[in-house]
């Protein structure tokens, strides 16, 4: 028997109106590269407990190592009285259907042998080596956890997941600094390739390197997937909290409302098979869906957890998110709101053919510093350190750094292209996100 049972067992006898268990037990190895070689190897397992409990329309959580049910809920109940009421509260969620998605739980991740990653991570430095790549770094991470999750409404689910994830920066020091990136990420081993981290990383680097300058200008700029991602986790995604959107503070005001060109389709697929993101329910229980948050332009929906969507008197989209480090779920008692796999659908042109179609612009494979400087308009900076070049009739030219202050509506109206290259990436301690590149017109540029 499960200790989420004795949770709820003993809160419902101790007096909790309503009680919320997660249990999940987690295996974890980092390999941490610095100065071309591995510098780290880390393997960690941990089972934790989490439980929110409700009394008297009062919410209070708890946490622990230490599997304790009868400490844990003593705890959390002795909380319970410097508390306010939740009179919005209604309850947990009860059981439903939840789908089967393949490739989302890989055997051979969970019983990898000792030496594999080491192998593995030897291979992303070795794909990256090159005459002019003065230093290599970056990190493999090797996720495998279970998660269950059970309340007093009835709901009693589990679900086995893991995860590979690599990145590698190439750096050179021939003239002028500059860098590159690799990343790819999988939930099944067969499918890494962590020879393509190395050679992408070190292809970005190579073509950056003897960057020339660029005046300040108003130009075309095509972002590449990472660069997209960026954009999406920190600057474009939290507009469709429904948490955001209820207090004003999205810079879309207005369900139904056109806020893009007829060609972007922006939703989450939780159901994609092999995706980081994929979840056959959330991390409340709730069966996950396919939703549009823009669809042919128009503003179409907004992502909720139970407590917000209790608030705002409205149903939760199955949108909780409990994060685990680096990847995967916790036993984190307090669920945050957040699309599991935040997609732009690809469109029909390749990354070339936007390429050789733009007479004069600039392309961006990354970004740094991606923020929003004033949400509410939808303004925002970012920065372009490396794998920068400037397009004249379709040909590239590295440039140096550049930084972009823009306005995300205004970005929205002028996409003139979108790729059919959507790739899964993950932003810099975000979330996982699939995107191809875009092509923007009318961005304001200006020299670092």
């Amino acid at each position: 028997m499960s200790i989420c049972n004795d949770v709820i067992s003993f809160a419902s006898k101790s007096g909790a109106d309503e009680c919320e268990a997660i249990l999940c037990t987690k295996k974890v190895i980092t390999i941490r590269i610095t100065d071309s070689e591995i510098a780290e190897i880390k393997e960690n397992y941990e089972k934790s407990i989490g439980i929110r409990l409700i009394k008297d329309k009062k919410i209070s959580s708890a946490q622990s190592t230490i599997l304790d049910y009868k400490k844990i809920v003593t705890e959390a109940l002795q909380s319970e009285k410097n508390l306010s009421r939740r009179e919005f509260w209604r309850s947990f969620p009860s059981d439903s259907k939840t789908m089967s998605i393949e490739k989302t739980n890989d055997p051979n991740l969970w019983s990898l042998d000792p030496t594999k990653p080491i192998e593995i991570a030897q291979i992303m430095i070795d794909s990256a080596e090159h005459p002019t790549i003065s230093r290599i770094s970056g990190s493999l991470n090797i996720v495998c956890d279970d998660f269950e999750i059970q309340n007093t409404s009835g709901l009693s689910k589990s679900e086995k997941s893991t995860y590979i994830s690599g990145i590698i920066n190439a750096d050179s020091e021939n003239n002028i600094p500059v860098s590159g990136i690799g990343q790819a990420n999988s939930r099944i081993l067969d499918s890494f390739k962590p020879d393509k981290i190395g050679s992408d990383a070190t292809q970005m680097c190579v073509n950056s390197q003897n960057p020339g300058t660029v005046l300040p200008k108003t130009t075309s700029i095509i972002f590449d997937p990472l660069a997209v991602g960026e954009l999406l986790f920190f600057v474009f995604g939290p507009n469709f909290n429904l948490k955001t959107y209820s207090e004003k503070k999205s810079c879309f005001p207005k369900i139904r409302e056109k806020i893009a060109i007829d060609e972007l389709n922006l939703l989450d697929e939780p159901h994609v098979p092999n995706n980081l993101g994929a979840k056959s329910f959330d991390d409340e229980g709730m069966s996950t869906k396919v939703t549009h948050y823009i669809k042919d332009g128009i503003f179409e929906n907004v992502y909720s957890d139970t407590y917000n969507s209790a608030k705002e008197k409205t149903t939760s989209s199955g949108n909780a998110c409990r994060l685990g480090v680096p990847l995967g779920r916790s036993a984190d008692p307090i669920p945050i709101s957040a699309p599991h796999n935040l997609t732009i659908s690809p469109g029909n042109h390749t990354r070339n053919e936007i390429i050789k179609s733009t007479k004069d612009g600039i392309l961006v494979s990354r970004l740094w510093y991606t923020y929003p400087v004033n949400p509410i308009k939808g303004d925002f900076s970012c920065t372009a350190r490396s794998g920068i070049f400037l397009i004249k009739n379709g040909e590239l030219k590295p440039i140096k750094p550049i930084r972009i202050i823009h306005n995300l509506p205004t970005l929205l109206q002028n996409i003139s292209a979108i790729g059919n290259n959507a790739k899964t990436v993950l932003p810099w301690a975000g979330m996982p996100v699939t995107c191809p590149s875009i092509r923007c017109d009318g961005i304001s540029v200006v020299t670092i």
